[in-house]
Order: C-alpha cells, then structure tokens, then sequence
C-alpha cells in the first residue's frame, strides 16, 4: 500500500450537526439532576426537611392523627410534601434564578430545542423524586409503616401531582422575577405544609375552611395517597380529578405566558 493510500485511508471528514435529540436530552436530564442535588437549599427541601417531619411526628405524640398508628397517617402526607417540595417549589426557584441570569436565554437558541430542555427538566423532577420517595419509603418502613392499596392508583396520583406542581411552579419562575419567586415559592411551601393536609388532619379546621383546602392540589394529593395506603381504597377519582384540573391549567399557563428572558 502506498503512502497515499495509507493517508486517505486515516482522514477524518468532519461532520458537524447537533446529536440526536434524545441524546441531547439525556445528557441535559443528568445535569439538571447533578444541579438539583448539590443544591444544598433543594436538599434541605426534598430530603432533610420530608424526613425529619416524617420521624418526629411519627415518634412524638404532637398531634392528633386519628385511630392507628401515626405513621400510617403521615407517610402518604410526607410523600405528597416531596413532590411538592421538588416539582414546584425547588424547580420554580432554580428555573427563575436561570431565567434571571440568562441560562435559559441561551439554552434557548442553542441545538437543544426548548420543548426538550423542558422534558429534560421535567425528567429531573421524576428522577429525584423516585429517590425521595425510596429513601422515605425506608423511612416509613422502619418506623412500622405497613401501606395498603393498589400501586397503580398511587403512581397515578403521584403523576398528576407532579405535572400540577411543575405547571405551578414554570409558571411562577416564568412570570416572576427571581427574588419574587424565592419569596412566593417558599411562602406557598410554608403554607401548604400546614394547611394541605400534611401534617394536620382537614377535619381539624372549620368546616368552610375544609371545603377551600380541600381543592389545593396538596390536599387532592395527600388524602388521595392516605385513601389508598391507608385505608386500601381503590381508583381516587376524585383526587385525580383535582390534580389533572390544576395540571391542565398549570402546564397551559405556563406555555402561554413563560418568559425565557
């Protein structure tokens, strides 16, 4: 073989050209997850602050739960705060503070299209929730949590949670700026803790009250998943109604009125 062959037979032909979109989005998926949980305020929110609640009032008698052990009440509560805790207030503020410093801007005009860095983003919701939802599944477990019910109703609550939360929060992080979205997210954060259904049982407020909480969609969630792990109930059309009503109008707000910059 000659040495002219012997070069054309090594060269190289450049072929430039984003990766395929699945590719991209992969890749885009396992950074936002990477970035999720070195943040050390989203780890205080989706695992430290879950777990803790689930221990300490599963162990210390502090409220009310209700017959059976308190535990059984809690755990599908602590479950519904950690999808709450990622999808909406975690991804609003990560995603206003991107807007803010002009992340997205550029993400936006890069190969990755903008419907996929969503996807990529919403996969990172999904991803750190399986592991919340692992680690306080031990949790609960080792505390005496003995769960009942069908685990396809509580996937089905678990997923339309999730896409209501995430619509809630793209839409405050879209609209807002980002200070506001801080403020507003771990505000809303605060207050569904206390009044979704949680930690204290609806029946502890007055009866008005109980017919507005009963809407949010961290009260759907969280007496959808006690009604089927707890009392073993089967498809909670109801709850599931509720979440896929704030779903619609979440997701459906947010790609209207989303500002990249």
């Amino acid at each position: 073989m000659s040495a002219d062959t012997s070069t054309r037979s090594t060269t190289y032909v450049p072929k430039p050209g984003a990766a395929p979109v699945g590719r991209m989005i992969a890749a885009q998926t396992a950074l936002e997850t990477r970035m999720l949980l070195r943040n050390g305020e989203q780890l205080l929110l989706t695992v430290i602050i879950p777990s803790l609640l689930l221990v300490l009032f599963s162990t210390v008698d502090i409220i009310e739960t209700g017959a059976g052990r308190s535990v059984d009440f809690l755990a599908p509560g602590v479950l519904a705060l950690a999808v709450m805790s990622t999808a909406f207030t975690g991804q609003a503020i990560a995603t206003g503070f991107e807007r803010r410093y002009g992340v997205l801007k550029r993400l936006g005009v890069s190969p990755l299209p903008r419907w996929a860095l969503m996807t990529a983003k919403t996969l990172s919701v999904l991803v750190t929730e399986v592991l919340q939802i692992l680690l306080l599944t031990v949790i609960a477990f080792a505390l005496g949590w003995s769960p009942e019910g069908s685990p396809v109703s509580v996937l089905l609550l678990l997923l339309l949670g999730t896409a209501a939360f995430s619509g809630l929060g793209l839409l405050m992080a879209g609209t807002l700026k980002a200070e506001a979205t801080l403020a507003a997210a771990n505000l809303v954060f605060l207050l569904l803790l206390v009044g979704g259904g949680v930690i204290v049982p609806l029946d502890k407020f007055p009866d008005a009250a109980q017919s507005v909480l009963g809407l949010l969609p961290i009260s759907a969630l969280s007496d959808g998943l006690r009604d089927v792990l707890q009392h073993g109930a089967g498809v909670p059309w109801g709850a599931l109604g509720i979440l896929a009503g704030w779903a619609a109008v979440g997701l459906g707000a947010a790609a209207a009125l989303f500002r990249w910059e």
